[in-house]
């Protein structure tokens, strides 16, 4: 049995994630992890895919569109406050941030995020701006 814990968003780590963007890694449980990152204002980041893991993001604020691409199928969709989006195993993606303030993210990572080495780079829809 896990114990509670408690972390405040100022208190966690700031790092960058694989993509460019910052992150803030929160708390984790065996089945899964939550981090809360930001993609600066008129950003594009990194294209990557995951080797293990899946992702649900959650869209707190800013503006911007994602790009997803798996087994043949593609789209592009506008990021708002209240938009969320899944990220399954293998899926490529690429991200970008518009108008004045950073687009801020929660997500929630099935397994926890392992570390180094679970994003590898893929060719883009954008050119990176990180």
């Amino acid at each position: 049995m896990s114990s509670f814990e408690t972390l405040a968003l100022s208190d966690a780590p700031l790092v960058k994630a694989p993509d460019g963007s910052d992150v803030r890694p929160l708390l984790a449980l065996p089945g899964g992890s939550m981090a809360h990152f930001e993609l600066a204002a008129g950003k594009t980041s990194i294209a990557v895919a995951h080797r293990t893991v899946e992702e649900i993001w959650f869209v707190i604020g800013g503006r911007g569109e994602i790009w997803r691409k798996q087994a043949g199928h593609e789209e592009i969709v506008t990021l708002a406050s209240g938009v969320s989006l899944t990220i399954p195993l293998a899926t490529e993606f690429q991200f970008r941030s518009f108008g004045s303030e950073a687009l801020a993210i929660v997500a929630i990572t099935m397994p926890p995020w392992p570390g180094e080495g679970e994003a590898y780079a893929v060719e883009g829809k954008w050119p990176s701006s990180i």
